[in-house]
């Protein structure tokens, strides 16, 4: 049966004479026209906006996030004039990383890698996601960024938030009571994208562990130096490590009046020193924590002091602190901790920092924070941190919440920041105009005439078979200009050029692409040649 529907528009009720409905109905679709003509003006707003980042050569998280915002305005537009609404971008706080991006990020985990295993560390994986009671009630204020997964009629399970809680899980599962291991993998936060300071809802984290019970300070001083290794190593700018013990924080709390059922709600508060001022972070504490102006006073004339080791002998001397049992043995072990550092030589990075808390509810010795600093003009004395690119700290009490006997296994380790430090590193190569190799081929066979693609396929299964990473064309009969042009445009150093004459002859003619430089190779002596010409060992 076929039923009838009439239209009515909007703003007619369909008791009104036909003239008036007709006149409802041109007013509908002239709003209509003028939303559809506001869509596509700021549409053209839009593209004209990412075609000037681009110009300019803007980060490429602002470039993305703009794109993102375009393709928006598309999908309402197609949608406006009956096409189905449907947005082709990545989920918020997500990117796509491209061939050159991702060349970077595998230079950045090389380095990284290598400084882990020149320590001896062993590497493990964990899932992606945990058994949602794995993870509840180790974060503190931050578990509300914890991903929960839909309950599909099973178990209850969350996306990991870090790497630290799901590997304290797989020591007390595994009853390991001593490692040294390093895991690089995705974590993730339902947080507030940040993506122009390499602040996502997905991302990775490089993590370096060492679990077991060895006299103090050494394992804390070898991650110390790992993190100074790494940064280092990255050539990202100059950076500080600050460094403070929760038995301090706890002792200085307790000194100070604050009742120990807010010792983690204040730790918190104080741990955004870094981001926002001292009378800021004391409005929170007083307002919103309920800690008397009295009491958040006496915190800040200590949470504002920032030394080495002439702070803890100080601190040592302080006739309040000092006689605070956790305190003493916090500052007792820093001050073994900075004799360590110095024997490392790399002590002068180092600060010991009160404001430093870290907020997360696992920690329960010394803490350290990385952050870069940014030079400031000659009337300013030190330089400003300008983000946090990694931390850590000791956390001897973690394996043993999940322990069915609650027995501990001590634990120290560090986790490296890697976004941000990616796009900084872009941001470097951007602002450089530097040239990023996305392959690592060395060789491209090539033909100087035609009907010769049975020779190159014969000479590049060669290479191939010996070790060499090489490429041809995908053409029976390439141009020999085009060959050339490629290894330009990709980068690859040496062409091995066969034709007639170099077939009669038994040799490839091997060319250097840089200096246009020829030289005729013995094909037998041509992986030789080419492993010598490409440092490859």
């Amino acid at each position: 049966m076929l039923i009838a529907v009439a239209f009515r528009p909007a703003g007619t009720t369909g008791t009104e004479p036909a003239h008036i409905r007709t006149r409802g109905l041109w007013g509908w679709r002239a709003a209509m026209a003028d939303e559809t003509a506001g869509l596509a003006e700021a549409l053209r707003r839009q593209a004209d906006t990412v075609r000037r980042l681009k110009q300019e050569k803007a980060s490429p998280e602002v470039v993305a996030e703009q794109v993102a915002r375009l393709l928006e305005l598309k999908a309402q537009l197609g949608a406006e004039e009956g096409k189905p609404k449907f947005v082709l971008k990545t989920p918020k706080g997500t990117r796509d990383y491209n061939p050159k991006q991702m060349a970077i990020r595998e230079k950045v985990f090389d380095i990284i890698i290598s400084t882990f295993k020149r320590h001896g560390a062993e590497v493990i994986d964990t899932p992606v996601f945990e058994l949602k009671e794995t993870l509840t009630g180790k974060y503190g204020e931050d578990s509300k960024l914890i991903y929960d997964l839909k309950d599909q009629g099973g178990e209850l399970l969350s996306l990991r938030y870090d790497l630290t809680v799901p590997f304290a899980r797989y020591l007390a599962m595994n009853k390991i009571t001593n490692i040294k291991r390093y895991h690089i993998a995705k974590v993730y936060r339902r947080d507030n994208p940040a993506m122009t300071r390499g602040r996502y809802r997905e991302f990775y984290q490089c993590d370096f562990d060492i679990a077991g019970q060895f006299d103090p300070m050494i394992p804390d001083a070898e991650c110390l130096k790992i993190l100074h290794e790494i940064l280092s190593g990255l050539q990202i700018g100059d950076f500080l490590i600050k460094v403070n013990d929760r038995r301090i924080l706890d002792g200085m709390f307790a000194v100070c009046g604050v009742p120990d059922s807010k010792f983690r709600t204040i730790c918190s508060t104080v741990d955004k020193l870094d981001k926002v001022t001292w009378e800021e972070v004391k409005n929170e504490m007083v307002g919103e924590k309920g800690l008397s102006s009295e009491t958040a006073d006496r915190i800040g004339e200590y949470v504002l002091l920032h030394d080495g080791l002439g702070l803890i002998e100080q601190l040592l001397q302080d006739p309040k602190l000092s006689q605070n049992k956790l305190a003493r043995e916090g500052l007792e072990d820093m001050k073994l901790l900075f004799e360590y550092l110095t024997l490392f030589g790399i002590a002068d990075k180092i600060s010991f920092d009160l404001s430093l808390a870290r907020g997360l509810d696992y920690y329960t010795g010394v803490i350290y924070e990385a952050v870069l600093l940014q030079p400031q003009n000659a009337h300013v004395e030190e330089p400003v941190s300008v983000g946090s690119v990694a931390g850590g700290g000791r956390y001897d009490g973690l394996v043993g919440m999940f322990d069915p006997k609650g027995r501990k296994v001590p634990c120290v380790g560090v986790s490296i920041g890697i976004e941000r430090i990616f796009s900084i590193m872009e941001q470097k190569v951007e602002a450089s105009e530097e040239k990023v190799r996305t392959t690592e081929t060395q060789v491209l066979v090539a033909a100087a005439q035609k009907k010769l693609l049975e020779e190159r396929l014969k000479l590049i299964s060669e290479l191939w078979d010996s070790g060499i990473k090489a490429e041809m064309l995908y053409k029976k009969n390439p141009k020999l200009l085009n060959q050339l042009q490629y290894c330009e445009d990709t980068g690859i150093p040496l062409v091995a050029i066969i034709g007639e004459q170099e077939l009669k002859d038994g040799v490839v003619k091997l060319r250097v692409v840089a200096t246009r430089e020829e030289v005729d190779v013995r094909r037998e002596n041509l992986t030789e040649e080419i492993k010598r010409r490409t440092c490859q060992p």
